[in-house]
């Protein structure tokens, strides 16, 4: 078994293990170690990075996984190391540090969630450049809620209580009734109990900051319901907080520099290009409808009329969308047609619905049977792609097809 010194002393950032284990792939290595100061990846919280060296070699530690016996995975430079080695373990301190006050912060804000609104975290994840949780939220949540949470929850960091941890093989009947979420009935061994002054005592794996105030502060970010009474919680704490609000002011500044009207807030300025937006997609609706006006007057002049029904049948240019937006607008507008259009990568067939006993989604299936493909749709409308004929030979046969099916209807 593993000696867990991060247990014994989390701020501890060097020391000397032996190897017990060894498994090589190529450049990549997997050590198991007598000790060591590498949190292993496990309730939410990233596993350590950092450095591992002996005598003639180097692993760039990336991925620390076990429970029990922990194993050090990465890429290795120099010699393969022999078991009963002793080797220099360095932690990469900013990244353990930050994930340290990330999860502090997380019982701090998650306490509070439940002692304001009864919400139980049901899941918690560190990122690299936020963190998530999910609490239980019966009602509609909103930003008041969580603002409000968010000041108490930096109250809590700005007293700088003190954060203890305790361990027992047995919970003491008054520690178990007082925690705010049950231990889990498989958890065996030594219990880990996290203290927060008066505001939170959790079972919890993994590793904290001294006192609160180290956790800096608090900033929710982003929340949005991911199932019936499921929130997610998007947070970030100390440097982190600071890089990400740093990055979402520079995004925030740069927007608003790129409006004709560069007066905060930004809200303003986007609802003003949104009008803006909103009555160009008018004109252009009115252009467009006006275009298809004419371009249908100019297409039934030249449609095939066969038995009383006028066919069209053009090889077109503009995109499957365009073009189905058109098509429908047609044969709406026009009794007694059909349309047969086909793009380079597309058809459609549309026909008037008062035109009877002749469907367009069989008609589509007997010309992809010649020409390749699928597609499907309705008695009224169809459409395909994926032929392998050009579209000039795809529409002589819709057409000879369509005519078959005219006379005999």
């Amino acid at each position: 078994m593993t000696v867990k010194l991060f247990y014994a002393d989390p701020y501890l950032k060097e020391a000397v293990a032996k190897i017990e284990g060894i498994e090589v792939n190529g450049d990549n290595i997997r050590l198991k170690l007598d000790r060591t100061i590498f949190y292993p990846e496990g309730g939410g919280q990233p596993g350590d990075i950092g450095i591992i060296k002996g005598e003639g070699f180097r692993i760039d530690v990336r991925k620390v996984e076990g429970k029990e016996e922990i194993w050090h995975e990465g890429r290795i430079k120099g010699r393969l190391p022999q078991i009963g080695e002793n080797v220099e373990l360095e932690l990469d301190w900013e990244w353990r540090y930050e994930n340290m006050r990330q999860h502090t912060g997380q019982h701090i804000l998650s306490a509070v969630l439940k002692k304001m609104y009864n919400s139980d975290t049901t899941g918690f994840q560190i990122f690299p450049d936020y963190n998530k949780i999910e609490i239980n939220f019966d009602e509609e949540l909103t930003w008041e809620h969580l603002l409000a949470a968010e000041l108490e929850a930096n109250e809590v960091v700005w007293s700088n209580v003190p954060v203890e941890v305790s361990e027992y093989d047995e919970l003491p009947e008054e520690i178990r009734s007082s925690l705010r979420k049950a231990l889990p009935k498989e958890v065996t061994g030594k219990i880990r109990i996290i203290k927060i002054d008066e505001v939170d005592l959790i079972p919890c794996g993994g590793t904290h900051v001294r006192n609160t105030g180290e956790v800096g502060f608090i900033k929710i970010v982003n929340f949005y319901k991911k199932a019936r009474n499921i929130w997610r919680i998007e947070f970030v704490c100390g440097y982190r907080a600071l890089i990400y609000l740093d990055k979402l002011l520079e995004d925030y500044w740069k927007s608003l520099s790129e409006m004709l009207n560069k007066n905060r807030p930004l809200f303003n300025r986007i609802l003003e290009v949104k009008r803006e937006l909103e009555t160009l997609e008018e004109e252009k609706d009115k252009l467009r409808r006006e275009t298809w006006k004419w371009k249908s007057k100019a297409l039934l002049q030249s449609a095939e009329n066969i038995n009383g029904i006028r066919v069209v049948s053009i090889v077109e240019d503009a995109s499957m969308k365009d073009a189905q937006a058109f098509v429908v607008y047609f044969v709406d507008k026009n009794p007694d047609t059909v349309a047969l259009i086909v793009g380079r990568n597309y058809l459609i067939f549309a026909k008037n619905k008062e035109v009877k006993d002749i469907a367009m989604n069989e008609l589509l299936k007997e010309v992809l049977n010649e020409v390749g493909g699928s597609g499907g749709g309705s008695e009224v409308l169809a459409r395909g792609g994926g032929f392998r004929e050009a579209p000039e030979e795809v529409l002589r046969i819709a057409r000879a097809l369509l005519k078959e099916k005219i006379k005999k209807s």
